[in-house]
């Protein structure tokens, strides 16, 4: 097979590691910059042009977008799926899963576990707002804020009060939800590839710090799930309609509850944790994928009646 990978650096811990399952695999590989990427959008000949170079050829497509260009990386991961090309993620399910409140609302809807979640646009509502999610302590988010950034978290009424007003004062969309005390500073990652849990790991927090993204000095260690988190981890990937995604889940008093749904989850955490080959496995759903779509495609051009002998008389 030949396939893309959409990233800005070919460096990156998790580009490296998927371009080596890759070649290891016998694929051919091509890393491209996702924003050096332009299209022609056009009813029957669509294509992708890359620094003067027309793209074509590829059989899969693996979108490494960040946060910070998910608009223009999803037009593009788009024009992909235009000229046919199989992406390990769809752009619509990326965009999804990036629009915090959307993502919890779909969840909701399906009725997975989520701490008490509010969001109001007038001052006059903080008060109310406050109170549906349980009083503080509470978490205030930003909509747009990616690994940690723009989590506060309000340890007070009154510092609660404070903080939605600022965001509020400058236009930041935000949303509250309830404290998970008995978490206590700790998540899940559960990375899911296809229809199953690939590897889980539990984050810690470092002291003195209730988020516990690695990055943020938090640590990380095996974890056993239960079934129930296995199939909520699961359930939450098919809602979102990704394929390959990290679901970050709280053990709570009332059983697991999703946090966020990453379409673009890192793997050098996973893997040195886990000790397994996650690269490896989504080279492999991949493969699998595309021999499905082309078994499927090969029975749906064949027509019985085009072979079939007509009788003589």
């Amino acid at each position: 097979m030949k396939i893309a990978i959409l990233s800005r650096n070919s460096k990156l811990y998790s580009t490296a590691r998927l371009v080596e399952a890759a070649e290891a695999r016998g694929h051919e590989v091509r890393v491209l910059d996702v924003l050096r990427c332009y299209m022609n959008i056009t009813s029957h000949n669509p294509s992708i042009h890359y620094r003067g170079e027309d793209l074509t050829g590829f059989d899969a497509v693996i979108p490494r977008i960040g946060a910070s260009v998910t608009f223009y990386g999803t037009a593009v991961l788009r024009q992909f799926e235009m000229m046919n090309v199989f992406p390990l993620n769809e752009s619509v399910a990326i965009s999804r899963s990036r629009d915090k409140l959307r993502s919890i609302q779909l969840l909701a809807r399906k009725g997975i576990g989520l701490p008490v979640t509010g969001f109001a646009n007038n001052p006059d509502d903080i008060e109310d707002l406050i109170s549906q999610v349980g009083g503080a302590p509470l978490v205030i988010k930003l909509l747009e804020g990616t690994q940690g950034i723009g989590v506060v978290l309000a340890e007070t009424h009154n510092a609660a009060e404070s903080v939605i007003q600022a965001f509020m004062g400058l236009k930041a969309n935000i949303m509250v939800q309830e404290f998970i005390k008995e978490a206590e500073g700790s998540d899940i990652r559960c990375f899911v590839v296809g229809d199953k849990v690939v590897a889980a790991m539990r984050r810690q927090s470092a002291a003195g710090e209730f988020r516990s993204n690695l990055h943020r000095g938090g640590t990380a260690s095996l974890v056993r799930l239960t079934p129930e988190e296995r199939s909520t981890a699961v359930r939450a990937a098919k809602i979102m309609g990704l394929n390959v995604c990290g679901v970050d889940m709280l053990r709570s008093n009332h059983g697991p509850v999703i946090m966020e749904v990453n379409s673009s989850p890192g793997l050098r955490g996973i893997e040195q944790t886990s000790g397994k080959d996650i690269a490896d496995l989504i080279i492999q759903f991949i493969e699998k994928r595309i021999e499905t779509l082309a078994t499927v495609k090969d029975k749906s051009s064949f027509h019985p009646s085009r072979t079939r002998t007509r009788g003589k008389g």
